[in-house]
């Protein structure tokens, strides 16, 4: 079980997308014309060979557009996790209570997106890809589509370690969240395959939710200076981006 995509919601896609990649160094891979459906616009970008979204809605009524409401802006909004065998998984989680808001099942990729009031205020993908003959499995991610690895960059950020989550009980959301994906919460951290989630009391006046995402840094220094320049350096291993506090590991 692998942390491979997170997910930002902002207003402004393109002033977001620039300070994304510009603080972060990376670069657009995608843009899905599938999110539509969803009332939705996105940017897919890699860092290394994990991913970071943007998602914007385009009309009123998105859950995306009620969730900027409900965290007061811009921020963290969801968790894609790498697993083995989505539909096992599906049938697993929802067999617990929790419900599926959206799924899909293709020879080339499978998920299930559950319920943010069944997931203590975070939206949850779990997805499985299945590679076709001559691809790297390790490579292969529908969601970024087939040409992705031409865009990925590595020398400024390379991956994906961690994501925070602010409750007001966080024993309590440590506890959901271990009984959804399956593993044990030790001080409220659920360790995953090369990465962890972690769960923390709300400190910042918006609720539950994604308050910060982990990324590795390759070139520290150069993060800060960026993110300083747009008046987003919130100390020495963390910057804010589309209104999510990220820490450099």
């Amino acid at each position: 079980m692998k942390l491979r995509q997170c997910v930002f919601v902002c207003k402004d896609l393109e002033s977001s997308r620039e300070e994304l990649c510009d603080i972060l160094g990376i670069d657009v891979a995608y843009r899905d014309p599938g999110v539509a459906k969803w009332g939705l616009v996105n940017v897919v970008c890699p860092t290394g060979h994990d991913f970071l979204e943007i998602v914007t809605p385009f009309q009123p009524g998105t859950s995306a557009g009620r969730y900027i409401d409900r965290r007061h802006g811009d921020g963290g909004y969801m968790v894609i996790l790498q697993v083995p065998d989505a539909a096992a998984e599906r049938r697993r989680v929802t067999g617990l209570g929790v419900r599926a808001v959206a799924q899909k099942d293709l020879a080339e990729y499978q998920y299930t997106h559950f319920h943010p009031s069944d997931t203590m205020g975070v939206l949850l993908s779990l997805d499985t890809t299945f590679a076709p003959t001559g691809t790297d499995p390790a490579l292969w991610w529908p969601p970024a589509e087939k040409n992705w690895l031409k865009q990925a960059r590595s020398d400024v950020t390379n991956g994906l370690a961690g994501v925070e989550i602010q409750h007001d009980d966080p024993d309590k959301a440590a506890a959901a969240w271990s009984r959804i994906l399956g593993r044990p919460a030790k001080n409220n951290v659920i360790a995953l395959d090369g990465s962890e989630i972690r769960f923390v009391p709300v400190a910042d006046g918006r609720g539950p939710g994604v308050s910060a995402y982990d990324i590795k840094a390759v070139d520290r220094d150069r993060v800060l200076a960026a993110a300083e320049k747009r008046g987003r350096k919130r100390g020495p291993d963390q910057v804010e981006v589309c209104g999510c506090r990220i820490n450099l590991v």
